[in-house]
């Protein structure tokens, strides 16, 4: 074929007819761009190249006509292979300039580049063809087709080596970076997917591939087969079920490999064995041809290689899956956990919220039921939550009975929620109803530090668990500066506690009989800088939650044992000190031993120190409050009950308590005048007398209270109109005034 010569046109010098075109199978492609102004030079070149197949994959051209257009498609076209490229177009130099952009600004390396020109006095100068890697340059009237098909070939073999060479050390990079970073999140996967390239770039493939391990995310033993690293059209399919790839042979070649442990060469693809008895992975590659011996060999070698790597990897992922899964319910830990707040607070706070749920009394189940059923039921409870909120939200395990929650706030409510434990639960061959605590914080109104988030929602679950009525709390930015505040008030009471600035004063306790003072009741007072105080009903709560009130406790015995002596030393033998008690005091094992030995080591009368106990510590451990007090008493240690009536306790442990006497609260002395108030009144006095035990009535401020517990048949009466608390001094001359009189 010979076209008319002329200085623009794109010859094809006479030549010997080729021979027929043999059928060649083609397994790709090969993408090759035509740059020219002159439409015809693309007709031609697309004609003379049209039959043509390339190391068994065929041509697909495509057409630009300028420099602009050339650079626009080659910028969304990366996997293009060659350039045809004509130097004069729209500018003498134009080409060049292309070439130029190429290299430089789209930094294309490995595409191939061949100059042709028309006009051979504008040929590029051989340092550009050096400098920007031109594979060939040829003046349009030198080219047969066959000169161009030779150019081509070359062209085409340099590009596929270029890319095999980036190809493998990408792939190797991968497995370096993954080796480099073993405690990372994604190591196994970064690991499998740099395993994927690499064995593809070794026998002259592109990446289409996808790396099965027959293991867990902890790299245990599982049934299901996952996939954990892939490359080309199946890396969406990272880290999902094998079963969800749309190709059975996939599914076929890879379990087959498995289950056999040994590699599989097909003329369609290769399945390649990774790992040992304990690890078993599959690398399933799309070929569309069989592999040759030597690649075969070469691949067998680097798998001998890789597979300690592959190894160490899945040791560390199961190291890692320790340190962020919990090892129970199979769910993101509390450190895990915190991560998945601070990634949804960063992405997607706008209407989610994070959630705590606390179990109810769940320490009962352990010590009723055994640890056993308890875990049984914290699986239990797992499941009920992945039922309920599985698809929409993240669930993690945060505490021992502590659940959390990630998702919208239109599906995490309270309501729906409180759904969860509104049927038992079945553990072991119990059927168990538990209730549980909700703290929520919408991310909207919380921080961007996960930690930070946990601890808002704490504030909330905290919060909630001391409301009355309702099981759940929201966050807001007021829970945080009030929690501040009682951190600080802790802290501030540490240090005057630590700096003896506590004082200990007594409100006198007199017989109505000959209104004559026969006890104290101690009393804790904290002053201030400014002449004022801070109420116990606020301190007193804030060193019981702290555990300071051990410590406030035992001073507060010392001191009142220290007061009694006093008063004996002044001739005040026959009184008594009342000193209250909390739960945290009888917690501590050594609280019985400490009371006695306060006794023993000022050497007081046993008798003249009485401990008040209120009817809500009874009630949260009796058996630890009875046993404590019952030795106590055995010693000579007076007991008496305070705030009768207000906890609405059982009777039963009333006459199991080692009582020397009853308070009657102040509020229904209060109300002593009105039916209601009477009534319990003298219920609680006439019970008294009953079991033998003393009554005494506190908060008595006037004339009419006092007659009217006398008439009930009170034994004692404390209150404002027989003295105020006073600090030591004034009480020893209170003392010293009355019995003046």
């Amino acid at each position: 074929m010979v076209l008319k010569e002329t200085d623009d046109d794109f010859l094809f010098l006479a030549e010997d007819e080729p021979a027929a075109p043999v059928n060649e199978q083609t397994l790709g492609e090969w993408h090759l761009l035509i740059v020219d102004d002159d439409e015809e030079i693309h007709t031609v070149t697309k004609l003379a190249l049209s039959d043509l197949t390339v190391l068994g994959r065929r041509l697909v051209f495509h057409h630009a006509y300028s420099g602009k257009e050339a650079v626009e498609f080659l910028l969304h076209n990366p996997e293009t292979a060659l350039v045809l490229l004509d130097v004069v177009m729209e500018t003498d130099d134009a080409g060049l300039r292309v070439v130029q952009r190429i290299r430089d600004e789209l930094m294309m390396d490995e595409l191939r580049i061949v100059l042709r020109t028309g006009q051979p006095g504008y040929a590029p100068e051989e340092n550009v063809i050096k400098e920007y890697d031109i594979n060939d340059y040829k003046t349009k009237t030198e080219l047969t087709r066959s000169k161009l098909v030779t150019s081509i070939i070359a062209s085409l073999r340099s590009y596929q080596q270029i890319r095999t060479i980036n190809q493998s050390r990408r792939g190797l990079q991968k497995i370096i970076n993954a080796g480099a970073n073993l405690l990372e999140q994604h190591s196994l996967h970064e690991f499998s997917e740099g395993v994927v390239t690499q064995i593809s770039s070794l026998i002259g493939l592109h990446a289409e591939g996808v790396l099965c391990a027959q293991i867990e995310d902890d790299g245990s033993a599982s049934e299901n087969i996952y996939v954990l690293g892939a490359a080309g059209n199946y890396a969406p399919y990272i880290k999902c079920q094998l079963d969800r790839l749309d190709n059975e042979r996939i599914v076929e070649q890879i379990s087959k490999c498995l289950t056999t442990r040994q590699h599989l060469f097909t003329d369609k693809d290769t399945v390649l064995y990774l790992g040992n008895e304990t690890h078993s992975a599959a690398v399933y590659i799309e070929t569309n041809r069989p592999i040759d011996a030597l690649d075969r060999q070469l691949i067998e070698v680097f798998l001998s290689n890789i597979s300690i790597g592959y190894e160490n990897v899945t040791l560390f992922q199961q190291l890692k899956h320790a340190a962020y899964i919990d090892p129970l319910t199979k769910t993101p830990n509390r450190n895990e956990f915190i991560q998945i707040l601070q990634d949804t607070k960063r992405y997607e706070a706008e209407n989610n919220v994070a959630v705590l749920i606390d179990i109810n009394h769940f320490s009962d189940v352990n010590d009723g039921l055994g640890q056993d059923v308890g875990n049984e039921l914290l699986i239990a409870v797992t499941f009920r939550l992945i039922e309920h909120f599985g698809v929409t939200a993240q669930l993690g395990r945060i505490g021992a009975d502590v659940f959390g929650l990630v998702g919208p706030e239109s599906e995490l409510t309270p309501e729906r929620l409180q759904a969860v434990f509104n049927q038992p639960f079945h553990a072991s061959e119990h059927a168990l109803q538990v209730d549980a605590t909700f703290g929520l914080c919408r991310l909207i109104d919380t921080a961007t530090q996960g930690l930070t988030i946990l601890k808002h929602v704490y504030i909330a679950l905290n919060k909630a668990k001391k409301q009355i009525g309702t099981n759940y709390q929201y966050y807001i930015a007021d829970m945080e500066e009030e929690m501040a505040e009682r951190l600080a008030l802790l802290r501030m009471l540490r240090q005057d506690f630590s700096n003896d600035r506590l004082e200990l004063w007594y409100q006198p306790q007199v017989s109505l009989k000959n209104h004559q003072v026969v006890g104290m009741e101690a009393l804790l007072r904290w002053p201030q800088a400014n002449g004022q105080f801070i109420s116990p009903a606020v301190f007193i709560p804030l060193a019981e939650y702290s555990g300071l009130i051990v410590e406030i406790g035992s001073w507060v015995l010392e001191q009142a044992c220290i007061q009694v002596k006093k008063l004996e030393q002044q001739g005040f033998s026959e009184l008594r000190i009342a000193v209250n008690v909390s739960m945290p005091q009888f917690r501590n094992h050594g609280f019985v031993q400490s009371v006695i030995d306060c006794v023993n080591r000022y050497q007081v009368r046993p008798a003249s120190l009485e401990l008040e106990i209120t009817e809500s510590v009874v009630m949260d451990e009796p058996k630890i409050v009875i046993e404590a007090l019952q030795k106590l008493k055995s010693f000579g240690i007076k007991v008496a009950i305070d705030d009768f009536g207000i906890g609405f306790s059982s009777l039963s442990y009333l006459q199991q308590l080692p009582l020397d006497r009853i308070k009657v609260d102040r509020a229904f002395i209060r109300d002593i005048n009105q039916a209601v108030g009477e009534v319990i009144a003298e219920t609680i006095i006439s019970l008294g007398k009953r079991l033998h035990l003393s009554t005494i009535a506190e908060g008595v401020e006037t004339k009419e209270q006092e007659q009217a517990v006398k008439a009930m048949g009170c034994d004692e009466v404390q209150g404002f109109m027989y003295a105020k608390p006073m600090p030591p001094d004034e009480l020893l001359l209170f003392l010293q005034q009355q019995k003046r009189d």
